[in-house]
């Protein structure tokens, strides 16, 4: 079910960026905190991240460089560009277009969602760092699909911010 849970984030999410393109995809509303480029890199980054609490394995190189944002480029994020606390930038050159950006965010996706199924439920029990304190890895897995829900909602915000249309009613 929690596999299913992160999967269904997916489309949950894409369906916001209908509109969405390389003249908008680094621009930002006046007073809202975040850009789709940045929204996806940090959500991938985020999935990568939780996936590597269960497999060990970091994000992988095709998607991320790690640094800051001028290691990023068309093709990767910069992950220190895109991780809890930076602050999204204007700078397109350095964020991948939003298909490649959505594909590493769909991927990521379908990375945690794979190690969860493959995980016991000894493993979804297991205490992990995180933050600033500990989770249980099951935890951890619901904590990120909101985590993806509240970027899905500033999206949204974006959206309007920005003049464009309503995805919903």
């Amino acid at each position: 079910m929690l596999a299913h849970v992160v999967r269904q984030t997916v489309p949950l999410t894409t369906r916001f960026l209908v509109g969405f393109d390389e003249s908008s995809s680094t621009r930002q509303a006046p007073g809202l905190p975040n850009h789709v480029s940045w929204s996806l890199g940090h959500l991938a980054l985020t999935l990568h991240r939780a996936a590597e609490k269960f497999d060990g394995v970091p994000a992988p190189s095709e998607d991320f460089v790690v640094g800051a944002l001028a290691a990023g480029d068309r093709t990767r994020f910069a992950t220190e560009s895109v991780a809890f606390g930076s602050t999204p930038v204007d700078e397109a050159a350095h964020f991948p277009p939003v298909d490649r950006a959505r594909a590493i965010f769909e991927r990521a996706a379908e990375r945690l969602a794979g190690v969860v199924e493959r995980a016991a439920d000894a493993d979804l029990e297991r205490q992990i760092a995180w933050g600033t304190g500990t989770i249980s890895l099951g935890d951890l897995v619901v904590r990120v699909a909101f985590h993806n829900g509240i970027h899905a909602g500033q999206i949204t915000d974006l959206r309007r911010g920005l003049g464009m249309g309503r995805i919903l009613g």
